[in-house]
């Protein structure tokens, strides 16, 4: 059997940021000049800064719980044509998986109020990305986006924004 060699991972950047509200404009801002010195195409640098955006805030608000001195930590690694933007707080496990029971967005249920109007984050990043997974370690609770530098084929309409 012949194994095709993987290119290692590479670190791009890591840095942290505060636990504030906006602070996920400075993540977005640093992850977008990293990435598109990476090669990443127009179109899919900006779906990944909306899932960057959408996690750091995740991060600072339900994660770090707003507390300024609790840093979100964000590194940026490449391994071949794809980017991986490691986001992380300090939240630990939730005591319930917002995931299980997300409901589906739905922009007509949330106009009409019956949906709260809140709830479109973890829907947009798993919508923004190639892949997104969840680990925790501890405490540390890590959300890993990964976008391939083009976009795979067939899936031409991903250059479009």
């Amino acid at each position: 059997m012949t194994s095709i060699a993987q290119p290692a991972p590479r670190r791009l950047d890591a840095f942290a940021v505060a636990s504030e509200p906006g602070n996920e404009r400075l993540a977005i801002s640093r992850v977008a000049e990293t990435a598109s010195s990476a090669g990443i195409s127009a179109g899919r640098l900006e779906r990944l800064k909306t899932a960057v955006a959408e996690a750091t805030m995740n991060a600072i608000e339900h994660g770090n719980k707003n507390h300024a001195e609790i840093p979100v930590d964000v590194e940026i690694i490449q391994t071949g044509d794809e980017i991986t933007v490691a986001i992380s707080d300090q939240g630990g496990a939730p005591t319930q998986d917002p995931a299980a029971d997300a409901e589906e967005p739905d922009l007509v249920k949330k106009l009409a109020g019956a949906q709260r109007p809140r709830g479109w984050g973890l829907f947009l990043i798993r919508n923004m990305v190639d892949a997104m997974e969840v680990t925790i370690d501890g405490q540390r609770h890590t959300v890993w986006l990964t976008m391939r530098t083009s976009a795979p084929e067939g899936a031409e309409h991903d250059e479009q924004v």
